[in-house]
């Protein structure tokens, strides 16, 4: 099974925590695009992908992910299993916590993508988020806080991956 993860990181934060998703599965399984290298449309090549992304100020998207935005609609994600990872300030910007997060779920879904890895908002203190299920109890994918919660992203990410990759083999089983 080959993975892309497909990122883009204006800070790095979201680079290391690709990075750091990596290394939870077998060496050569994931493969790290930065999209300010690469045109989206190389996620195709994939059966499986993470995606993550970052919210910036008041909701806004992240400058490599906004600069291939529309390039999503064209992409035919179709069969294709999707988890993904968002990084936002949840006391900062408390009103659009992970809002980009929820914003490339919905063109996700748009575009056929099968999505896995759903996060529980438990431990996160925010007042708003496009990121949130129908349920109102776990974000889209998972959520990281390198701003006030650093030191609960190893442990995230190690249980969500091990969540995904389960969720993978159930997939692949059936």
């Amino acid at each position: 099974m080959k993975i892309g993860l497909f990122y883009g990181s204006t800070t790095c934060y979201t680079e290391i925590a690709a990075e750091k998703i990596q290394a939870q599965f077998p060496q050569g399984t994931i493969t790290l695009f930065n999209l300010k290298d690469v045109s989206l449309q190389e996620c195709l090549a994939f059966d499986v992908l993470i995606f993550g992304i970052s919210t910036w100020d008041y909701g806004e998207i992240q400058e490599d992910w906004e600069s291939q935005w529309d390039d999503i609609s064209t992409l035919d994600l179709e069969g294709k299993i999707v988890a993904l990872y968002g990084m936002g300030d949840q006391i900062g910007y408390t009103d659009w916590f992970q809002d980009a997060l929820g914003l490339l779920h919905e063109q996700v879904v748009a575009q056929g993508g099968f999505i896995i890895g759903q996060w529980p908002n438990e431990g996160y203190e925010f007042a708003a988020s496009k990121a949130l299920t129908s349920d109102q109890k776990h974000f889209v994918g998972l959520a990281l806080d390198e701003d006030n919660q650093y030191d609960l992203s190893d442990d995230r990410i190690t249980q969500w991956c091990k969540q995904l990759n389960n969720e993978i083999n159930d997939i692949l089983q059936h």
